[in-house]
């Protein structure tokens, strides 16, 4: 449950967007904690299905993160924001433009937290592309790349990684004005996040070959996310980035398996099944481990519809 010690208005969190999987997700494990929560969608057309509670504890708000005064109003009374960016609907793909709208929608949101004086804390979801590109294996200062590294906008450039250069721009964009405004900021670096949203269209497939060569092509399942996010915003010790992942795809099986999930194709040679090497890992989450320890530890027991992947529609 939400900490005792907590008082009302640090119960009251934002969950912006919450028309993903991830902040529906959020929003249903956020009440059963206790806390009021304000969820944003950015369309008058998404409802709430699945989510049951008490009527004042859920607020739903029209919030645009391209409109500022939006933001300010979904924010109004909380002491926490969870956001997570979300391409709007008429320009889903990634391409190069995109960086410049992703910054413009995190420093709209951090400026709003600094224009709210009852902010406390804010949760951002970043992504482990932030973290992963650019970096040559001999030149690293240690073994595993961790949320110390940052990747390289100008090699994203080059090989055309949209996704990872709008997550990297985005992040830094976040961090220097949560800095410059004195906000308490964590962010939550994720992995390729599985679940039955997954296409092979998603960009931060991009370079997936690339990734898996390497030994940092790694994944997180829904509800292991949505663990990590609630941990490091009631974790008073919590501080910077947290690279957050539960699975890597560094063995053949893996990623067939991905590959069939994705595209299902006839059965692959037995070759390529018979392949059993392993490549060696080269990222590490020790960071986010320690600190979940006893966080999933003292989990309160779900009810059997709590791992349901339902989404705002």
């Amino acid at each position: 449950m939400a900490p005792a010690s907590y008082n009302c208005i640090f119960n009251t969190i934002c969950v912006m967007n919450a028309s993903t999987c991830l902040g529906t997700k959020l929003v249903k494990r956020l009440l059963k904690r206790g806390y009021t929560v304000h969820a944003t969608i950015q369309d008058r057309e998404t409802s709430l299905k699945g989510i049951e509670c008490e009527e004042m504890k859920l607020k739903i708000f029209e919030s645009d993160p391209f409109d500022y005064h939006s933001i300010l109003d979904a924010l109004k009374g909380c002491s926490g924001l969870i956001y997570s960016f979300q391409p709007p609907s008429d320009y889903p793909t990634y391409d190069e433009e995109m960086g410049e709208v992703e910054v413009r929608a995190a420093h709209n949101v951090l400026e709003a937290c600094a224009q709210t004086h009852t902010i406390e804390k804010v949760v951002f979801t970043s992504s482990a592309s932030a973290i992963i590109w650019g970096h040559d294996k001999d030149s690293t200062s240690t073994d595993y790349l961790d949320e110390r590294h940052w990747t390289d906008i100008n090699f994203c450039r080059n090989f055309k990684l949209w996704h990872a250069m709008s997550k990297t721009l985005a992040e830094k964009t976040a961090w220097a004005l949560a800095m410059d405004r004195g906000i308490n900021m964590v962010t939550i670096n994720s992995g390729l996040l599985m679940g039955p949203e997954l296409t092979i269209t998603n960009p931060y497939l991009k370079g997936a070959a690339e990734m898996y060569e390497d030994g940092v092509f790694v994944t997180v399942d829904l509800d292991f996310l949505v663990d990590a996010h609630i941990c490091v915003y009631e974790e008073i010790a919590s501080y910077g980035r947290y690279l957050c992942f539960n699975h890597i795809i560094n063995q053949n099986q893996d990623a067939l398996n991905l590959a069939q999930m994705l595209s299902p194709l006839p059965s692959p040679p037995p070759s390529l099944e018979e392949d059993t090497m392993i490549i060696q890992q080269r990222i590490s989450n020790n960071k986010l481990n320690k600190l979940m320890v006893d966080f999933r530890g003292h989990q309160p027991q779900m009810d059997q519809n709590a791992n349901q992947d339902i989404c705002l529609s």
